[in-house]
């Protein structure tokens, strides 16, 4: 399967938690199946640490359907990308990418305050976020009627 090729889906999450837990969470084989909506259990089948060319099984469930995956770890740096391709038999079924990037919101907790009154914004996140969604939208439409 081609890196290249645009995700068939995608989302993203803001976490309040350090980039390394996060990492540490999305490695952890049990772990990481848990929180799975098919995933009944994972484990190692080719190494035994997260590194490029590791090899695992995924055992899935929906409902009274089962099948078994095998997922070679394409990138792993701790606290930024943990990847890996699926496939079933012989078959590219798909590629999981967990990118990790830290929000960076630099300002001290007492500053919230004072910016309230200077700003008139009570949430900086969520207006950030909405800022920011609006920004990528029109830069978007710009782009893509740009001749």
């Amino acid at each position: 399967m081609s890196q290249a090729e645009a995700p068939a889906a995608e989302a993203d999450v803001t976490i309040d938690a350090a980039p390394e837990k996060v990492y540490a969470l999305i490695t952890d084989l049990p772990t990481l199946a848990s929180l799975g909506d098919e995933i009944a259990t994972m484990e190692w089948q080719k190494g035994k640490t997260v590194q490029a060319g590791a090899v695992f099984k995924g055992h899935n469930r929906n409902g009274n359907k089962k099948w078994t995956t095998t997922c070679t770890v394409t990138e792993a740096e701790p606290g930024r990308v943990f990847a890996f391709d699926v496939r079933h038999a012989v078959l590219p079924i798909a590629h999981w990418r967990y990118d990790i990037e830290p929000a960076w919101d630099r300002r001290p907790a007492w500053f919230a305050k004072v910016a309230v009154l200077a700003t008139g914004v009570h949430d900086r996140k969520a207006a950030n976020a909405q800022h920011i969604q609006a920004t990528l939208q029109r830069l978007k439409e710009k782009a893509e009627t740009a001749s």
